[in-house]
This record gives structure tokens, C-alpha cells and sequence, in this order.
């Protein structure tokens, strides 16, 4: 395979008949094997104002795997991401009686910060085990933009346990936020579950601010309040437990001023993240996907106000897919030569084998 790094590899030729495509994320691996080679990717009207786009065929339901890929000295681990994936994608090959892989796309979340091993080692060890001649590493933003809306201008705000906006105008990426929940991730999962507890925590000690619901749902959830630090710091999984009060907050804040209050302001923090990555110019669309958004009109009706006065050109539209869905499309459009999204060694890092000149076009500043 060659990238715009110039790695080289053997000869080989195009048109195998199926796709791979991977979602690496805080909750293991999704795997599945997709058709390509016919049109797929025309715009339908839909209801709402919307986009229905149509999907690849997946030859199969996604495998899963419940074991998130570890990160080491030099990032996210090739060798655990290939140990859990090689077994699961010999299996659905089998299954669907497929011979050769036209095209893998690896979307990982952490590849931008966290992916130098991965861009280091997966090729050379993909084309071995598996003879891909076509791979794509994809930040999950990058996936998770793709499965929302497509090659098409615009920005997607991913709330789940964090939160990062993504947008494109179809030359380069530009993203915001998405630094974790110590330094931001602001308006996701965690940000409003540690907001509420806070706020649980106000209500405990008698300061301004607190609020007796937060903290009676926090004390249902997790004990008696003088036991939280403990219960709570020295886990791995901080994040995914400041989330799941998230949902708490949200069922307050219909009556409780100081949960609306969270909600509020992690809308104008999502709101202010999508302004920042949104292209600036033309209608661009704008979609929401992630779990946060299941918490409801106590959210989504301040977070509507907040765009239409930060991005008030932006077209809001519902997410088409989600990050599997985004991972697939790539796949797809890579391995038919047509991959309209803009590559960047650390956002969509694109690797080909010879001869697909289109590819190192790809590549090319």
C-alpha cells in the first residue's frame, strides 16, 4: 500500500466485492461487512426537512466485541485493536462466502490525539492477514460526521459521554471541543452529570446554587454524599459515571430552575462549539447524534434556540446514521474510488495500494 507517506507495497487488483468497516469506541469494537460497487449515496426528500440517504447493504448485523481497545506509551494499541478485529472479520468473511476485501475504514475515537501506532502499524499488518489494498483511519468525529450526513458541507455536534462538533466545507476539517472531561467536552454526558452533582453537592453543604431534587436523585444513585469522592475518583470509567447522572438532570428540569439551568448552558456550550466548526458560508447542514440527545426536550428545545441564534445559516437536519454507518460509507466509497471527503493524516488518513491514482490525489496538500 502507498500513503502520502510513500509507503509501498505489492501490486494488486481492483474490484473484490465487499467492504469492511469498524467502530472502535469507549465500548469495544462494531464490525460489518457491506456490498459495494452499485450507486447508493442519492439525496431523498424525507419529512422534517430532512436528508434520507441511502445506505450501503451490510451483508450482515455488526459484530461486537465488549473490550475497548487499550492505549499505550505510543497511543491507541495496534496489536489489541488487531487481536480483537482479525478473528471477527475472518468470521463474517466466511460466513458471506467473500474471498478479498476491497476496502477497510478503521474509525477510532482518540485516532487524532491518540493514533500514531495505528497509522504506524495497520496498514502493513491489514494487507498481510487480510489482503487490503484500500484502508481509511477515522476519528470518530470523522465517522460520526459521515453516518449524519454524508459527503456533504456542513457540522455535526456528537454528544454522548463527551462532546465534540465536527464540521466541513468539503476541503479541510474543523472540529471543536472534544478535549475530554477534564479540559472540556463541555455540554456532553459527563459535563451535565458532574454539573447536577455539583449542584447535589451545593444543596448538601447549605451553599447557593444547590438543588434538593439533584441531590436526593444523587443520593438514590450513589449513598450518602460524604462517601462520593470515594466512590468516585479512583474509578477508570469517571466519565461514563459523571454520565450517567445526566439523565437525572434532565428529569429535574422541568421543575427544578437549577437543572433547566445545566441543560441551558450545556446547549449554549454545544451551540457555541457547532458556530466554531460550522463552514461559514452557503446553507450548510447541521445534525445532532449521540446518546446526550436521548435525554430529551430538556435539552434539544434550548439547544434549537441557541443554534438558530449562533448559526442561523445552518439548515438543521436528523442524523441519517451513526458512526458504523459513517465507517461504512467510507469504506464503500474507497474501495469504489469516489471518496469525496477531505484527508488529513490525523482526522481521515487514507492508504492505498497501487495502481488507484485517485487515491494519492487524496493525499496531496
Amino acid at each position: 500500500m502507498t500513503s502520502g507517506g510513500g509507503r509501498a507495497s505489492r501490486q494488486g487488483a481492483p474490484g473484490p466485492s465487499v467492504v469492511l468497516a469498524v467502530d472502535s469506541g469507549g465500548s469495544g469494537l462494531r464490525v460489518v461487512l457491506a456490498a459495494h460497487g452499485a450507486p447508493y449515496d442519492a439525496e431523498v426528500a424525507a419529512g422534517r426537512g430532512g436528508l434520507t440517504l441511502a445506505p450501503p447493504i451490510a451483508l450482515s448485523d455488526p459484530l461486537t466485541s465488549g473490550e475497548p481497545v487499550r492505549t499505550g506509551p505510543r497511543g491507541i494499541s495496534a496489536g489489541h485493536l488487531l487481536e480483537q478485529l482479525l478473528p471477527m472479520a475472518r468470521r463474517l468473511m466466511d460466513e458471506a462466502g467473500a474471498v478479498r476485501l476491497g476496502a477497510v475504514a478503521v474509525g477510532a475515537a482518540g485516532l487524532a490525539t491518540l493514533g500514531d501506532e495505528l497509522r504506524d502499524e495497520l496498514p502493513a499488518a491489514l494487507e498481510r492477514e487480510l489482503g487490503v489494498p484500500r484502508l481509511a483511519l477515522v476519528a470518530d468525529a470523522v465517522t460520526a460526521y459521515t453516518g449524519a450526513l454524508g459527503p456533504r458541507a456542513g457540522a455535526v455536534i456528537a454528544a454522548g459521554t463527551g462532546m465534540i462538533a465536527i464540521g466541513t466545507d468539503l476541503t479541510s476539517w474543523r472540529r471543536a471541543d472534544g478535549w475530554g472531561h477534564l479540559l472540556g467536552d463541555c455540554g456532553g454526558g459527563a459535563w451535565i452529570g458532574r454539573a447536577g452533582l455539583e449542584a447535589a453537592l451545593r444543596a448538601f453543604d447549605g451553599r447557593p446554587g444547590g438543588s434538593a431534587g439533584l441531590l436526593a436523585g444523587a443520593e438514590e444513585m450513589f449513598g450518602p454524599m460524604p462517601g462520593l469522592p470515594g466512590r468516585l475518583y479512583p474509578r477508570s470509567d469517571r466519565p461514563a459515571v459523571l454520565a450517567a447522572f445526566a439523565p437525572q438532570v434532565a428529569a429535574h428540569a422541568g421543575s427544578d430552575p437549577v437543572a433547566a439551568g445545566i441543560l441551558r448552558s450545556a446547549a449554549r456550550d454545544m451551540a457555541e462549539s457547532a458556530a466554531a466548526a460550522c463552514p461559514a458560508d452557503g446553507e450548510p447542514l447541521l445534525a445532532l447524534t449521540g446518546g446526550v440527545f436521548g435525554t430529551g426536550e430538556a435539552l434539544l428545545a434550548p439547544l434549537r434556540e441557541e443554534l438558530a441564534a449562533r448559526v442561523p445559516h445552518a439548515r438543521l437536519v436528523p442524523a441519517a446514521g451513526d458512526p458504523l454507518d459513517g465507517a461504512l460509507r467510507i469504506a464503500v466509497d474507497l474501495a469504489d474510488g469516489r471518496l469525496a471527503l477531505p484527508q488529513d493524516d490525523r482526522m481521515l488518513y487514507v492508504v492505498a495500494e497501487k495502481p488507484y491514482p485517485e487515491i494519492d490525489a487524496l493525499n496531496s496538500p
